[in-house]
């Protein structure tokens, strides 16, 4: 019973964070079309920021919690396909770390990236996802 609870938590902790992970770059094309300290831009800077801090962070601290534990219980080190997903979740967690660094970066007026840069960077979140979602559910290898 303890398993299918944190398995419920562990899906919409994972939601969560695809969430924010899908919406942050898209907040960013935006912001990178506003003028430096426009009304705009600190609007963004907000926006931006409380997504990481309230909703992205803790999410992927939940879904990595729970799923390292699930993997544990389920002895899952052992299977070809949690390889893979362990791989496309860490270039995740690694996109989510940039997203976290360029969010600095608008915190501080830095940023150096195109609306187009981040318009790309917002399809990778989905492509991993994709790959993830096959990789639990048909278990290829």
């Amino acid at each position: 019973m303890l398993y299918d609870w944190l398995k419920a938590l562990h899906i919409i902790s994972v939601i969560a964070w695809m969430a924010g992970m899908l919406y942050l770059p898209r907040l960013f094309v935006y912001h990178a079309a506003s003028a430096v300290g426009s009304e705009s831009s600190e609007v963004f800077k907000v926006m931006e920021r409380r997504l990481l801090r309230f909703i992205i962070n803790p999410a992927m601290v939940v879904t990595w919690f729970i799923g390292l534990w699930m993997a544990i219980s389920a002895n899952w080190f052992q299977a070809g396909w949690f390889h893979g997903k362990l791989t496309l979740l860490l270039l995740l967690t690694f996109c989510h770390v940039m997203f976290a660094r360029w969010t600095r970066h608008f915190q501080n007026d830095q940023n150096i990236h195109s609306q187009r840069f981040f318009r790309i960077m917002n399809e990778v979140p989905t492509v991993l996802m994709i790959g993830i979602v096959i990789l639990v559910i048909i278990k290829p290898f």
